[in-house]
């Protein structure tokens, strides 16, 4: 598995080549905030005073908090992660969805590099966030590159207040520094999967056992973006959510 120091080397040397894309963020805000049917749009603040959109969907007598991460350059409704936001919160889960920085809609995952301490400063501001409604016990689902992003925050920032997370698709097929996890992960992926995540489960395997509480799950049929087994991933979801944190 990749260390963290040889991820932030790969980092400085793309940290010149890309800028988010806020233009396009605030695209995505006015294009799927006025048909939002579950949750209500909130804007979370960075350091710089640039507000990103996040959907919050509380549930009535939650048994948790979960903060759910899309892949590279969509948004926080989008396909599986729109469905997976809205059926936790309707099995008891309160989501917020949260809005990762992005690029142009060609850009490649790697271009992304750059953009993953502003990604973990987004996460930062989301788990505050949920701390200001009462919550304490709180989970990250991350999909493709945001499961990436994940990584990067939770093994890089102590005293995260997360406390267990599901990493879905993760499309390096490995984890950066897993000992700095310290909490419970579901590792789930699709039999269709990405080559790259499917070569690699066996070596995730082998971290989850080092991680008391963690699970790997095959999900059979399903390909990297679970079309059409989105409810599925819910409820495999929601089974490790049960068992962790309730």
């Amino acid at each position: 598995m990749r260390s963290l120091a040889a991820f932030l080397m790969l980092f400085a040397s793309a940290a010149c080549l890309a800028q988010a894309d806020y233009s396009r963020e605030k695209r995505w805000a006015d294009e799927i905030t006025p048909g939002l049917v579950v949750g209500d749009a909130v804007y979370l603040a960075q350091k710089s005073g640039h507000k990103f959109l996040a959907i919050y969907s509380a549930a009535p007598q939650p048994h948790a908090a979960v903060i759910t991460v899309h892949g590279s350059g969509v948004h926080p409704d989008w396909a599986l992660i729109g469905v997976l936001r809205s059926q936790l919160a309707d099995h008891g889960y309160t989501t917020l969805s949260v809005q990762m920085p992005v690029l142009a809609a060609d850009a490649k995952a790697d271009a992304y590099l750059p953009l993953f301490p502003d990604a973990a400063e987004r996460l930062h501001a989301a788990v505050a966030f949920l701390k200001t409604k009462g919550h304490r016990n709180i989970a990250i689902a991350s999909h493709s590159l945001g499961a990436r992003m994940s990584n990067l925050f939770l093994a890089g920032t102590p005293d995260h207040g997360v406390g267990a997370w599901i990493s879905i698709g993760i499309t390096t097929g490995e984890f950066i520094e897993p000992d700095k996890l310290r909490m419970p992960v579901l590792d789930i992926y699709g039999e269709r999967d990405f080559p790259q995540v499917l070569k690699l489960a066996e070596a995730r395997a082998e971290v989850l056992k080092t991680l008391k509480g963690s699970a790997q799950i095959e999900v059979a049929g399903a390909d990297h973006f679970f079309a059409g087994r989105e409810s599925e991933l819910t409820r495999q979801v929601k089974q490790f959510l049960d068992l962790r944190l309730k």
